[in-house]
């Protein structure tokens, strides 16, 4: 090969490079204009990773065999989707014997009011019983007093008045004692209608229901497994709201503040942009994150910030690292 056909080929090859050069960065100089170190002292680079707020949750008072688990970890969930189930068996048969015994304590209800309306009735009875007797013996007074009617009859009428008051006050006793019955009586439904419905909220309890929109982040139960209350069984993350987790100089501290809008991009997704803001700032310094420190940076103090991010599209997830860009005032914060 002579060397002028060398130098051609080289020349081509110098073209092409350039014209690789001018599409690569044609390509990615937004991206890189974003995050490149550009020199200008009023922008702030951070990093970080994503989390999200989350819910461990596990069933309440209940301890039984989970029968079923249908969601892994990673799977989206809508609000009010059944997470788990356990085997109720048990807990529907207390509402059964609640509910027998609800039924008993109504019947014992009738039953006081019927006698105490039967001990009104019979008051009744001796109201008019006793009207008849004093009219009786008042007929027989004025007859006596006029020489028609002898003592000892009117004694006897006597002695019928107060028979018949004695028979008042002892059925008034009577419906006063049927009055507290049918008290008990209706307290003692209204327990057994409270004890029906606590049984049926604790039946609840064995299904464990999502209490809003997200992704199973940790599944810490299997199918079959026997679970007690309390005992964690899925974690659910929340992806309407997530924040960036970063870590700020010292010197930069006064720069920023609580509100302040951040820009927000990962490499999981390039070239997308996530509106931010500050959202928290620690009070007190911490040595680096062993997760983000480098070798120079582990005797470095920081304070931990929180940036809230926008995530209507939930693509930014718990544990995906990011990157935060912060727009500064040349006067600081």
């Amino acid at each position: 090969m002579t060397s002028k056909r060398r130098i051609l080929i080289l020349v081509a090859a110098l073209i092409l490079a350039v014209l690789a050069f001018f599409a690569v960065a044609t390509l990615w100089a937004p991206q890189l204009a974003f995050w490149l170190p550009t020199g200008d002292a009023n922008v702030l680079l951070l990093s970080g990773n994503i989390e999200a707020h989350e819910s461990v949750l596990s069933f309440k008072t209940v301890q039984s065999r989970i029968v079923d688990l249908p969601f892994d970890e990673g799977k989206w969930v809508r609000k009010g989707a059944v997470l788990a189930s356990v085997d109720a068996a048990d807990y529907r048969q207390q509402i059964t014997i609640a509910e027998a015994n609800l039924a008993t304590q109504q019947r014992q209800l009738e039953s006081a009011r019927q006698n105490l309306y039967t001990a009104g009735r019979t008051l009744l009875v001796d109201q008019a019983d006793l009207s008849q007797r004093q009219r009786d013996w008042q007929r027989g007074y004025e007859l006596q007093q006029k020489g028609f009617f002898s003592t000892a009859t009117l004694d006897q009428a006597n002695t019928a008045v107060k028979q018949a008051s004695a028979v008042l006050e002892r059925d008034q006793s009577v419906q006063t004692a049927a009055m507290r019955n049918v008290e008990v009586a209706q307290a003692s439904v209204h327990n057994s209608e409270e004890a029906v419905a606590l049984t049926r909220i604790v039946v609840g309890y064995t299904t464990l229901i999502a209490p809003f929109d997200g992704v199973v982040t940790v599944r810490q139960a299997e199918l079959g497994e026997v679970v007690v209350p309390g005992t964690p069984v899925l974690t659910l993350a929340d992806l309407d709201h997530i924040w960036l987790r970063a870590y700020l100089n010292e010197a930069d501290l006064g720069r920023v503040r609580l509100g302040q809008a951040v820009t927000v991009s990962s490499d999981s997704h390039p070239g997308k942009r996530y509106q931010g803001r500050i959202s928290f700032i620690s009070d007190k310094a911490e040595f680096t994150p062993k997760s983000v420190e480098t070798h120079a940076e582990r005797v470095s103090l920081v304070y931990r910030v929180k940036i809230d991010i926008d995530n209507p599209g939930h693509e930014l997830v718990p544990g995906m690292p990011a990157d935060a860009r912060i727009e500064l005032n040349r006067t600081g914060a």
